[in-house]
């Protein structure tokens, strides 16, 4: 999906923008910090980067800057995580995100709901809302894929009313 969203994509990021809205990254982990992170960075180099990340408004996150920093994902504690997945969640909606972000909600194993412990309710229904508007609206060939995945992550994980 690319150009205007739909109305059901305008929903759903009304939603994300509520449940996410005042978040700031605190002492989290920041998007250029990892990358510092990915790349074995020293602490130095590892400050410097975090120097240069948003820190108070995910929104002003630029959809180019989100997919350049593709390991950032796997790198996020809970604050960089609760932070930063707004705006993935949002590029992703407005089809400017050119990373998968479905893989990191879907793939909870290991560490991974870790990532996520710091989500209130709101925040994680907006997670699920955004997981059953990617269900109704990805392709044949994507769901082929995809459905699965989001509907096991759905029916284990964001559908809870607890983190695992």
């Amino acid at each position: 999906m690319t150009g205007q969203p739909t109305a059901d994509a305008s929903r759903v990021e009304r939603l994300i923008r509520d449940a996410f809205s005042g978040v700031t990254l605190e002492d989290g982990v920041g998007l250029l910090q990892g990358q510092a992170l990915d790349d074995y960075a020293g602490p130095e180099a590892q400050a410097a980067a975090r120097a240069n990340d948003e820190t108070e408004d995910w929104s002003r996150i630029p959809a180019d800057l989100l997919s350049s920093a593709h390991s950032s994902l796997s790198f996020f504690d809970p604050k960089g995580m609760r932070f930063h997945l707004p705006a993935y969640l949002i590029a992703e909606l407005n089809g400017v995100l050119h990373q998968d972000i479905v893989f990191h909600l879907t793939y909870i194993t290991g560490d991974a709901p870790s990532q996520f412990r710091s989500l209130t309710p709101k925040q994680r229904e907006a997670v699920h809302q955004f997981l059953l508007y990617r269900l109704e609206t990805c392709s044949r060939a994507v769901r082929e894929f995809e459905g699965p995945m989001i509907e096991r992550a759905i029916a284990d994980y964001w559908g809870a009313n607890e983190v695992a």
